[in-house]
Formats: C-alpha cells, structure tokens, sequence
C-alpha cells in the first residue's frame, strides 16, 4: 500500500510539472499578441507543445484515476493509518486544482486577445477595402470613364 500511495504522490508531482509547462506556454501565447505586431507562428508553435502536455495530462490523469480506484477502499478501511500520506495526498490534490483553474484564467485572456486581434484584422481589412472601393471610384471619374452625357444639353452643334 505504501508503494502505491507513494505512484499516487509521483503522479500529481508530474501533473503540477506539466500544468506549469502549459502555464509557461500560456504566458508565451499572451506575449505573441501582446506585441505590436502578433508573432502568430510563436503562437502556433506554444500551441502545438500544449496539445502534447494536455495529451500527457490525459494520460496521468487516467492512470491516477485507475490507481486511486483500486486503493480508495483500502485507504478508507485504514485512514488513521494512512493519515500523512493522505494529508499530502490531498495538498498535492489542492495544488493541482489552484494551478488548473489559474490556467483557466490564463486561456480565457488569451481567447480575449486573440479575439480582439483578429476583430482588428477585420477592421483593418474592412476599410483597407473602403479605401481601394474609393480610389478606384476616384480613378475612373478622373479618367472619364464614367461619364455620363447629360440628358438636357443639346448635342445639336
């Protein structure tokens, strides 16, 4: 029981090592848009590394879940025997839980700044096209060719 209780203890200090490797991508996805101009291949890139922590996450999530399950009657048939172990069991519990829901508030700021950029990109987009719309307007009334005879000037010479 000690020996699995200990894989149980390994296991969330693998999780808290591979939330904070997300939190650290986060923190670069936030400077790839808080620049002048977004570095969105940095971007892509901190992504790309996220997917593969979150995958590893899956998996020690899994193998925690499947381990707890086998221990959990035991454990609960001799709490006071295990009482130390479940009390950092349970801290270790609570630091993945803080740091989860951190990283939660990270992602909801970066959504919030990649919305924003691209809601700008739009814009920007939207009037670069007013503007080419009204030079081209403006070119074709200077060249003449959109001149339209008037219907009250007598063409008679």
């Amino acid at each position: 029981m000690e020996n699995q209780l200990s894989i149980l203890s390994e296991s969330l200090d693998k999780k808290l090592q591979v939330l904070q490797e997300i939190q650290e991508y986060n923190t670069r996805q936030e400077q790839a848009f808080k620049q002048e101009q977004a570095d969105l291949e940095s971007f892509d890139d901190a992504m790309e590394e996220k997917e593969r922590l979150i995958e590893k996450l899956t998996q020690l999530d899994e193998g925690f879940e499947a381990l707890f399950e086998r221990v959990s009657a035991e454990l609960k048939d001799h709490r006071e025997q295990y009482a130390p172990q479940i009390k950092i069991l349970q801290e270790k519990v609570k630091q993945v839980m803080d740091l989860s829901i951190a990283i939660q508030a990270q992602e909801a700021r970066n959504k919030k700044l990649v919305e924003d950029y691209f809601s700008k990109a739009r814009t920007g987009l939207k009037q670069n096209r007013q503007n080419s719309r009204a030079a081209y307007d403006y070119y074709k009334n200077m060249s003449g060719g959109s001149v339209v005879p008037s219907r009250y000037m007598d063409s008679k010479q």
